[in-house]
């Protein structure tokens, strides 16, 4: 990492969070007996789902989406289970490490997600993990779409965090697992790094 980086942003699924999108497509393709194939070109040409990590639909309008969308009437709990399928949970490991990072870097959380999935990860993935109900105590800022109602990779989102923290772009590096989240990034002049592998940022941290 460069000498010069005093502030780390990361994202959060698939880079601090181990993320499995499938599980969420097996878990809607068993409710509306719908290929994964179906349910995946749902999943990509639905607007809502955007508009829902925008903070642009409340938690009952998304799920009234799914069903129709779907075509399925399944109760929301089905519904909050099947969307969460997709958070498998967060190494320990990777807590020390933001722990250790502190120490030395401001770190920052910027991730795309929504209500369900953060109070998933709030109440049920963290408490037996880290004895927390928040991932604040991991870094010094934490910043979610819904909550900001923007979105990665819009320009908009990271001029934000920049100018919110007094940051100097150059001296900023943000890592994400999704290649246009780092080319948005990338284009506001902040240094980045793709993460292609779960745990590549334990072996980026650890050189």
């Amino acid at each position: 990492m460069d000498k010069n980086i005093k502030t780390i942003i990361f994202d959060l699924g698939g880079v601090i969070l181990d993320l499995s999108v499938n599980h969420t497509l097996d878990a809607i393709g068993t409710l509306s007996n719908f290929d994964r194939e179906k349910v995946m070109q749902i999943f990509v040409s639905s607007p809502e789902f955007e508009v829902y990590e925008k903070g642009g639909m409340r938690d009952a309008d998304f799920r009234n989406f799914i069903r129709k969308a779907y075509a399925f009437s399944a109760s929301d709990e089905e519904i909050d289970k099947g969307w969460n399928a997709m958070l498998r949970g967060i190494p320990a490991v990777k807590l020390a490490l933001l722990k250790r990072l502190m120490r030395s870097h401001q770190t920052i959380l910027l991730s795309n997600t929504n209500t369900i999935h953060l109070n998933y990860i709030n109440n049920v993935i963290l408490p037996p993990l880290a004895n927390v109900n928040s991932l604040d105590p991991y870094f010094h800022k934490t910043y979610y779409s819904h909550i900001m109602r923007k979105r990665k990779p819009d320009a908009e989102i990271f001029e934000q965090v920049l100018q919110e923290n007094n940051l100097v772009p150059s001296q900023t590096l943000f890592l994400d697992d999704n290649e246009l989240n780092v080319k948005g990034a990338q284009a506001v002049g902040i240094q980045t790094a793709h993460v292609t592998s779960p745990d590549l940022i334990l072996a980026y941290f650890n050189e």
